[in-house]
């Protein structure tokens, strides 16, 4: 049995992720609310999987990048330095006819609905911010947004950090959070919501550096996906033409991935010069400019950024982990994610629930709990339908308990993309696990 074509393999992905436990629609009971999700119990591990690898790579492995958690709401001018304000918005048009919505810049006639033919109204631009209103009076004193990015809570906090952690140029500063934007058009399932979390690193450097940090950060981010086993062929680093930059950056190159959909940001790295950091002191009137002890100058440090989505990045493992092995009745469905992101690492199995085999695994369960290995229980059905569920779930590892258990006191790891079974000591599965696991990652 291939696996489905490219048409039809998000329509399986999203099938998958529902039935066992990564994403569902949110309020589906209610019929759901367009481009939002939830995540389930297995994909709510995944994802914070990834979420942790990214904090590893960029913050716990370096001592010169340190982590940031700013405030979702942040004062209105914040905005209005950043440009959001008044240049963050996308050209929309709408069909006269079938009322439907699109967005201008991605259609190649802007005269007739690309739905049902009518005619389409003048293009007229689209704030992407959520507005809200921040105590008791909804009025224009009390309007604040909710953040469209997480780079800015970086931007404002550039000196508290810098003094407070005592860090010279180069150096880093992380968060991971939620952004919001008022998106025309979302949608390809999780890819583009209008609420969703970033992991975002403003890197600060010294002006003359500028070129050669942002070649290293193109390459270190790469590296990164491929590291937690993207497929090399999926990747690709696309940079920007000069009339696709942002009007702060000098430039910016985007880590994209073949979805089924076809090729799409994953991540974007810019070299955003000096703008933040002198349109927030120029705004504020408080100065962010970096004095060098050394040269005893002031100056803004140039910014890299490389700046990911958290929901992008698990789409791409999850569908790129998918695959279909096999034919006809002997056909299974694997997802081969890394051991590091999988959701569960191993799997206890007693192959019957009687002959004291249930109280055996439970035992190596709790072991597995009790060192911080995660693991399921599972006793219900025939041992290979188990092991099907936990392939679909991408565990790597299962552990079953048979009849040689009662007598020798072993058990049979099976490796999730090998099959290969073998036995070893059930007092000593946890510390194996545990091994193998820091060898995947190693």
């Amino acid at each position: 049995m291939a696996a489905p074509s490219t048409p039809d393999l998000m329509s399986t992905i999203v099938s998958l992720a529902k039935r066992r436990g990564f994403i569902f629609q949110s309020s589906e009971i209610y019929g759901g609310l367009n481009s939002c999700w939830d995540y389930g119990p297995l994909g709510v591990e995944l994802k914070r999987n990834v979420k942790e690898a990214w904090w590893r790579a960029m913050v716990h492995s370096r001592r010169d990048i340190v982590g940031l958690d700013a405030s979702i709401l942040m004062h209105p001018d914040v905005w209005k330095a950043s440009g959001h304000l008044s240049g963050f918005t996308d050209p929309l048009v709408d069909c006269k006819n079938c009322k439907e919505r699109f967005r201008a810049d991605h259609l190649s006639d802007l005269k007739t609905c690309p739905k049902c033919g009518g005619e389409l109204t003048a293009v007229r631009r689209f704030n992407l911010m959520f507005k809200t209103f921040m105590g008791p009076l909804e009025d224009d004193s009390a309007t604040v947004y909710m953040r469209p990015e997480t780079a800015q809570g970086i931007f404002v906090n550039f000196l508290n950090v810098q003094q407070s952690a005592r860090l010279k140029p180069p150096f880093g500063i992380a968060q991971i959070g939620k952004s919001f934007r008022n998106e025309i058009t979302p949608g390809n399932f999780t890819y583009r919501t209008r609420e969703f979390e970033q992991m975002e690193m403003e890197f600060f450097v010294p002006v003359a550096e500028d070129e050669q940090w942002y070649d290293y950060w193109k390459h270190a981010r790469r590296e990164w996906y491929m590291s937690l086993g993207i497929k090399p062929e999926k990747l690709r680093m696309r940079e920007h033409a000069k009339e696709e930059l942002a009007h702060y950056a000098k430039a910016c190159c985007d880590v994209e991935y073949e979805f089924p959909f076809g090729w799409s940001e994953l991540e974007g790295i810019a070299n955003r010069t000096d703008f933040d950091l002198k349109q927030h002191s120029e705004h504020s009137g408080k100065s962010l400019a970096y004095f060098d002890e050394e040269t005893k100058q002031h100056y803004f440090p140039y910014v890299i950024e490389p700046a990911a989505g958290a929901d992008r990045a698990t789409l791409a493992f999850l569908v790129d982990s998918y695959a279909v092995e096999g034919e006809g009745k002997e056909a299974r469905t694997v997802l081969r994610l890394h051991p590091s992101l999988a959701p569960i690492k191993v799997a206890v199995l007693p192959l019957v629930k009687r002959d004291g085999m249930p109280e055996a695994a439970e035992k190596i369960y709790a072991d597995l709990l009790k060192n911080s290995v995660r693991s399921f229980y599972d006793h219900a059905s025939s041992i290979g339908r188990r092991y099907a569920r936990q392939d679909e779930a991408g565990t790597p590892y299962c552990v079953t308990v048979d009849s040689q258990t009662l007598t020798d006191e072993t058990v049979t790891i099976r490796e999730r993309d090998s099959r290969v079974q073998y036995r070893v000591p059930a007092a000593t599965v946890a510390t194996t696990i545990a091994a193998k696991l820091k060898e995947a990652s190693a």
